[in-house]
């Protein structure tokens, strides 16, 4: 398989789950090789050495009969950094590195594990729908297979040894990509996700920290490791995921009966305007893609032939360009994306 179709592969966690709110569960395992500096006061020469060091083991691996392509980042274009980005296969600030880095991916891209970002290895495990607990297990195998060829920096009293303190210890974050079109809606948002923070829990929007919860989607993650296990972390964010569930479905159910002809409006204006648009910018297009899943969720409108996933990530400035293979500036941009759209709706 070349780098291009491996790139332009649909990610496991695009696929359509039976879950209308949860639409992808991950897993992160922060891990620091131990003769070297962290990332971030390691020389040129050191982070090519780790990389080689860790690009080789990982070339030779395979959890539960998978294999790993790695990708050298230093090699990559621009654009290719975006899709990697804009699919959740890599951290932006990854993608913004200069030195030498990369990513290991399955050819489903279920795992994807990052070399000098923050910490010398993430191993990331991303997975549709609600599955925090298998996407654990599947993290846990990889780091058991990388543990038994690659000394980790661990310490007895302190666990795994990160660059930032906050992922001291387990070395794990787990999250959750939730879609809450109901209580934001009914302005419920706020209330309901302000509390977690009181729980442990970071929110964040599409991508990550810093950025934006575009299309109503945000991420809900655990911000402590230290003094903590692993199964405390996940019974935790998985008990919180259940009650973001129940407001959210309380919220489109009150929808439903108190204002009908609101929300019939909001999701047939949003696929008529997906179905006939000529012009679409990044922002519109997840605001209306946003709009029309929770349509379908809802049964008022009939499924496309794409995964909501899909179409989100194939209409992203990065793999807009990659599917078309050629350089578009904002415009143009604006103008294959509203074909595509069309292309791909019911």
């Amino acid at each position: 398989m070349t780098r291009k179709e491996l790139l332009l592969r649909n990610s496991a966690w695009m696929t359509e789950t039976d879950s209308p709110v949860v639409i992808s569960s991950r897993v992160r395992l922060a891990r620091n090789l131990e003769d070297f500096p962290f990332p971030h006061i390691l020389s040129a020469e050191g982070a090519k050495q780790v990389e080689e060091t860790v690009a080789q083991v990982l070339s030779d691996l395979k959890i539960d009969q998978d294999p790993l392509e790695y990708i050298s980042l230093t090699g990559l274009s621009g654009v290719e950094h975006q899709v990697l980005v804009e699919k959740h296969l890599i951290s932006p600030s990854l993608g913004g590195i200069s030195g030498a880095s990369g990513v290991a991916l399955a050819a489903d891209h279920k795992y994807a594990i990052m070399v000098n970002e923050e910490d010398h290895l993430r191993i990331q495990v991303l997975l549709p729908g609600r599955q925090l607990m298998e996407t654990h297990r599947l993290a846990t195998a990889c780091d058991d297979a990388l543990e038994e060829k690659l000394d980790f920096a661990y310490r007895e009293n302190q666990g795994y040894l990160t660059a930032c303190p906050t992922n001291v210890g387990t070395g794990l974050r787990a999250s959750v990509m939730v879609h809450l079109p109901g209580l934001v809606m009914t302005k419920q948002v706020q209330q309901v996700l302000g509390a977690l923070t009181n729980l442990g829990l970071a929110i964040r929007g599409l991508y990550g920290e810093g950025s934006q919860a575009y299309g109503h989607m945000f991420q809900v993650s655990n911000q402590i490791t230290l003094g903590k296990s692993e199964e405390d972390i996940l019974t935790h964010l998985e008990a919180v995921t259940g009650q973001i569930l129940e407001h959210e479905l309380q919220a489109r159910e009150y929808l439903r009966r108190q204002m009908p002809v609101f929300l019939e409006d909001k999701v047939w204006r949003a696929r008529g305007t997906l179905q006939n648009a000529r012009l679409l910018t990044s922002e519109d297009a997840i605001q209306l893609l946003s709009l029309d899943r929770l349509g379908v969720d809802m049964g008022l409108l009939p499924k496309n032939k794409d995964s909501f996933a899909t179409l989100l990530v194939a209409t992203r400035p990065g793999c807009l360009q990659y599917i078309l293979d050629r350089e578009l500036d904002p415009s143009q941009r604006d103008e294959e994306r509203a074909r595509l759209i069309r292309e791909r709706t019911t």
